[in-house]
């Protein structure tokens, strides 16, 4: 367990508000400013700095907010792990919601077959939701697509999957070839702000001078099914992994676009906590996992 004033630290930190951290703590205000003046001290740092009223970290105090937060995700699956009586391993992670709904459920049920020890908890959430769970302690690791700041935590590359267009097979973009410049006129479904498949379609767009709002119009959804469903009785088109539509374009259902100049594939990765003292234990389940893909 960490110290209180690294607590008191990791929540000013995250409130940028001595007043509010102080209620958020139930202590005092001077108590706050006593657990920051003590840290300051002993590490012979500055750790904030004020611009008018705004508060912000120095560089020294954002090193020490990396350490802190992962000793604080550590020390609670320190608490987790030694508190654990049971012969079964618990592992709690994170997938996002193409890899959750359509890639882990095989790896799952194989390696739990295989290893009747092992308790597999998974969240499928937005990748932004992930990584803030993921600093907070809350997972162990993640499987992500979308884009992550790689400088701040440990990843390995889990695969490279395809990211196409689709359309109803009743579309008349249907089975032919056209530019991205002809989607314009149909209404574009699209996943909601914060996912990593919304990401990389907005990176898409961006790099042909577009956005959603380019298109005829554009409709928000947090289901991939809804979305597959709506595509499929050409209410519009979407952009999504291939591994999540391959069931749908089996049962022809929907077409992928043939758009020219379009061959997109985005990367997968396994993503913890950079310098976790369980790094090595999160990377056997990195390494299960290939293997059960393979």
């Amino acid at each position: 367990m960490i110290d209180f004033r690294h607590q008191t630290f990791l929540q000013l930190c995250q409130i940028k508000n001595y007043t509010k951290t102080a209620e958020k703590l139930h202590v005092t205000q001077p108590t706050v400013t006593q657990h920051i003046k003590y840290l300051e001290e002993y590490y012979d740092i500055k750790l904030f700095n004020y611009s008018g009223k705004k508060l912000s970290l120095t560089e020294a105090g954002k090193k020490l907010y990396q350490y802190t937060e992962r000793m604080a995700a550590d020390s609670k699956e320190i608490a987790k792990a030694v508190s654990n009586k049971s012969s079964k391993q618990s592992i709690k992670f994170g997938a996002t919601l193409s890899i959750g709904e359509f890639v882990m459920p095989d790896i799952l049920n194989q390696a739990m077959s295989e290893n009747p020890e092992l308790n597999f908890d998974m969240l499928v959430e937005n990748t932004t939701t992930l990584l803030e769970k993921l600093k907070a302690g809350e997972i162990n690791f993640a499987v992500l697509e979308g884009f992550f700041d790689k400088t701040k935590f440990g990843y390995h590359l889990f695969s490279k999957e395809k990211f196409i267009g689709i359309c109803s097979t009743d579309s008349k973009l249907s089975r032919k070839k056209i530019t991205i410049d002809e989607l314009l006129d149909s209404r574009l479904i699209l996943r909601e702000g914060g996912s990593g498949t919304r990401e990389i379609l907005e990176q898409i767009l961006y790099t042909n001078n577009l956005n959603p709002e380019s298109f005829t119009s554009y409709l928000e959804i947090g289901n991939l099914n809804a979305i597959k469903t709506l595509v499929a009785e050409n209410k519009g088109i979407s952009f999504i992994y291939q591994a999540a539509a391959e069931n749908y374009l089996k049962k022809n259902k929907i077409s992928a676009l043939k758009i020219k100049g379009f061959n997109i594939k985005r990367e997968f990765n396994f993503v913890y906590l950079k310098d976790s003292i369980f790094a090595e234990e999160y990377l056997k389940y990195f390494k299960l996992f290939i293997n059960l893909r393979e």
